[in-house]
This record gives C-alpha cells, sequence and structure tokens, in this order.
C-alpha cells in the first residue's frame, strides 16, 4: 500500500511538492490543511513560503499542537525554506514555532528576492549526479548541535541537515526536475 505523504497547504509551494511526489512509487501524495487530514498520513513536507503566515495560520486552524506531537511520535517531516525556519529551535531574534530540529536560522540571510540564486552541489547521501539547489530569499543554517547531520553545505553553510526524523533544507528541491530529495525523504518513512 501507498504511503500518505501529505504537503502542508496553507501557503507556499505547495503544488509543486505534490507534482514531484507524483512521480516516485508508492507514495500518495495529499495535501493538508485539517486536523483530519494532518492526522492520515505518514509523513509531511512543510514547503517554502512565508513562514510568519504559515505559522500564524497553523495556530489559526489549530494544527501547531497536533503537529507538533506527531513529529514527537516520529512522524518523518521535511520543511523547505520558510519549512526548515518553522522547525527549527531556534530562530534569530524571533520565537520558534515548532522547536523540532536542534538548529538555530537567520531569516532572507542570503538576502532578498533579487539576490535569489541557482547552483549545484554533488551530495553523496542522495545522488552520484550534481544537484540543483534553488535558493530564494532563503534561510541561513547558523549552528547545529551534535545531534544533527550535515548532508550538504554551501562553503561553510549547512543547508541540508537531518535529525533522525526530521529533514531541513533551506532550498527549493520542487523548483527542480530533480527527484533526489523527494525520493530521500520517501526514503524516511
Amino acid at each position: 500500500m501507498p504511503h500518505a505523504v501529505g504537503v502542508l497547504a496553507l501557503q507556499g509551494s505547495v503544488q509543486e511538492h505534490l507534482a514531484m511526489l507524483k512521480r516516485i512509487e508508492n507514495i500518495a501524495p495529499r495535501s493538508v490543511r485539517t486536523a483530519e487530514e494532518l492526522k492520515s498520513v505518514d509523513a509531511l513536507i512543510l514547503p517554502g513560503g512565508e513562514s510568519t503566515v504559515i505559522g500564524k495560520l497553523l495556530r489559526t486552524f489549530g494544527l501547531m499542537t497536533i503537529l507538533s506531537n506527531q513529529i514527537s511520535e516520529g512522524m518523518p517531516v521535511w520543511g523547505t525554506c520558510a519549512g526548515t525556519i518553522l522547525l527549527a529551535r531556534k530562530i534569530l531574534g524571533e520565537s520558534p514555532y515548532l522547536g523540532a530540529i536542534d538548529i538555530t536560522v537567520a531569516r532572507n540571510a542570503y538576502g532578498t528576492q533579487s539576490d535569489s540564486f541557482r547552483t549545484t552541489s554533488r551530495i553523496a547521501e542522495l545522488s552520484d549526479h550534481e544537484t540543483e539547489l534553488v535558493f530564494i530569499r532563503a534561510p541561513k543554517i547558523i549552528s547545529c548541535s551534535a545531534h544533527v547531520s550535515v548532508i550538504c553545505s554551501l562553503g561553510e553553510n549547512p543547508v541540508a541537515v537531518r535529525q533522525n526524523h526530521i529533514l531541513a533544507t533551506t532550498f527549493h528541491p520542487e523548483l527542480t526536475n530533480d527527484l533526489s530529495f523527494h525520493s530521500y525523504f520517501a526514503s524516511m518513512i
């Protein structure tokens, strides 16, 4: 039976993640907007978008506590860009949202929309080819605890990290044609 992988569909790059997940065998992608939908998935992607808006909507719709509990119980979760901010234990100058992964992030640390960029990196844990990395007003991971594994760095800055069942990327794999990160996340279920 396929695994139900949800994409939090409150704001952000939802359709792009759903399209990528549809390309992976034994994965049933689902939009998640309600508590019932959240409880029905095996794993969840927190997409890029506006973290303050997504955080506010999580609280407004009563999803913050449910999501926090599911993550605590071991549900695989992946945050891309804004999703990484939502998962971070610390956000410079702000209160955290979920505090699920032991990293500290700085919002929009790579600059404004006009400073967005693309680059590539070979990520041994994912594939043997170069993986495209798309940064759009991306957060920067300032620090990680010893419990966090760095999967990919850009210079000295971690840009993809994992702590047990929690994956976080400061870039947007859903804006490429490369399934490496989505397949890697699916393998975590």
